[in-house]
């Protein structure tokens, strides 16, 4: 291939890419819903996920059956699974300012890729400060894969992480499907909904 034609097989490229990204910019709010929550059913299709109500899942001891591949779908809109609630002492809970080491993967629905990562990594945990105030819950970013990923910028754990803390204690493994307004910065801004499995929230002492 001369220069010539690559210089214009790359401008061919670019322009195309430009179309692509102005059709994505006008996009309404509704269509980008739209088009998250169709990702979401379809990733529910196609991994056999058993959807279970909340009512239904408190009365089940708030647990959720593994083997059925069972999510319960929040009032928040996220959905949890239960892969093991963690410690069976019943005050290895997280409690204010506690520092939570966590080992992740965030799964793109839209764009099914995996995205962040820190489980090729045996000795390599992401860290984050939760704290509770009278009206809000937070969690904060202090190093780690996800902060290398999405930048200083972007400090805050998605809200979606901290929904399972009610439910399990130190060292559980949960398995979550966020949508955007549950998740990071990026998610909300874009309206991407993500998918994640958290092998473990370790309470670091």
């Amino acid at each position: 291939m001369t220069m010539k034609k690559l210089v214009l097989f790359v401008f061919a490229i670019l322009t195309i890419s430009a179309i692509f990204q102005a059709c994505d910019d006008s996009m309404t709010y509704a269509e980008m819903k739209e088009r998250e929550d169709d990702a979401i059913a379809d990733f529910i299709n196609k991994e056999n996920i058993k959807v279970i109500s909340q009512s239904e899942f408190y009365a089940n001891d708030s647990v959720t059956n593994v083997e059925e591949n069972e999510f319960v779908q929040l009032a928040s809109g996220v959905y949890m699974q239960i892969v093991d609630k963690g410690s069976d002492n019943p005050a290895d809970t997280v409690k204010n300012n506690d520092v939570i080491l966590v080992r992740f993967m965030e799964y793109s629905l839209l764009d099914q890729d995996t995205t962040c990562s820190n489980l090729s990594y045996p000795y390599y945990v992401d860290e984050f400060k939760y704290t509770v105030t009278s009206s809000s819950i937070a969690g904060i970013f202090t190093e780690g894969i996800f902060l290398a990923t999405y930048g200083s910028s972007n400090t805050a754990v998605p809200a979606g992480w901290l929904v399972p803390l009610e439910y399990v204690r130190d060292g559980a493994h949960v398995r979550l499907i966020v949508p955007s307004e549950m998740g990071h910065n990026p998610a909300m801004q874009y309206v991407y909904p993500y998918y994640y499995d958290i092998r473990k929230y370790q309470i670091w002492k």
